[in-house]
């Protein structure tokens, strides 16, 4: 899926990418532009299945009009979306919510739910798996990713023309380990941890962005991408290992 400035076709841009583009610009023009991406993390299968499961449940109340128990608990006054489009607001891969915007760019993300409440506002609901002994929450390094996930996704919906409601809702499942035994299970404790969004920061994002991916220069990387400093680092290595092979035996080889 890579950006051709020549193509009068309109190019998508994932909910990934442009959380991508924010992290380093350098790394963002490297995957979308040349098609050099970051290496790939291995699927989370685990929670990928308690994903899954969670939305078969949540799927059972859609049919129904009913709001889930873990709602009724957290006094949430809302029942879980139901609609046809919910397929294609899921499926990430081959659609998502798809916005097509002023700078000619389709933005697209996959939501994993959405409820809505009495108002006819859409509430973004992100699942959440991890297994720790402390209080999960959303404060933290990694949780600040999954802050701007939510808020492209209540971006994306107001970009197509939903009412959204500002409150977004992490349904976060802790897996337990203190049992005393495994018993081919895992019991797990299940929060829903609301996020006031703030969307204010992508249009300013997704206008630098579509400059970027136009343009011929290639950005300077973040000062904090170890990703940028790693090619750097290893890239001065093995030129510095050329010269010195080049100066001793003429060839500008490695030997690897």
């Amino acid at each position: 899926n890579l950006f051709d400035p020549n193509s009068s076709e309109p190019f998508r841009i994932s909910r990934s990418k442009i959380d991508l583009f924010h992290e380093c610009e350098r790394c963002f023009y490297l995957d979308v532009r040349l098609g050099l991406a970051r290496p790939s993390f291995p699927a989370f299968t685990l929670n990928n299945a308690v994903d899954e499961l969670m939305k078969r449940e949540f799927d059972l109340h859609r049919a129904k009009a009913s709001a889930h128990p873990l709602m009724k608990a957290y006094k949430i006054d809302a029942v879980p979306f139901n609609d046809p489009r919910m397929d294609e607001w899921r499926d990430a891969l081959r659609h998502g919510i798809q916005y097509h915007h002023k700078t000619g760019l389709i933005f697209r993300g996959g939501v994993d739910d959405i409820w809505v409440n009495p108002k006819g506002e859409l509430i973004v609901v992100d699942y959440k798996a991890t297994s720790k002994k402390d209080e999960v929450t959303i404060e933290g390094y990694w949780q600040k990713g999954y802050k701007r996930q939510v808020e492209i996704y209540q971006w994306l919906l107001r970009g197509i023309g939903e009412k959204v409601s500002p409150t977004a809702y992490f349904v976060y499942v802790n897996g337990n380990s203190d049992a005393k035994a495994f018993d081919a299970k895992l019991e797990f404790d299940i929060k829903i941890i609301p996020h006031e969004g703030d969307t204010a920061w992508i249009e300013p994002i997704v206008i630098k962005l579509a400059e970027c991916l136009r343009g011929e220069v290639v950005p300077a990387p973040a000062e904090s991408c170890e990703y940028c400093r790693y090619r750097e680092a290893t890239g001065k290595e093995l030129q510095s290992l050329a010269k010195n092979k080049k100066g001793s035996s003429g060839d500008g080889t490695l030997g690897i």
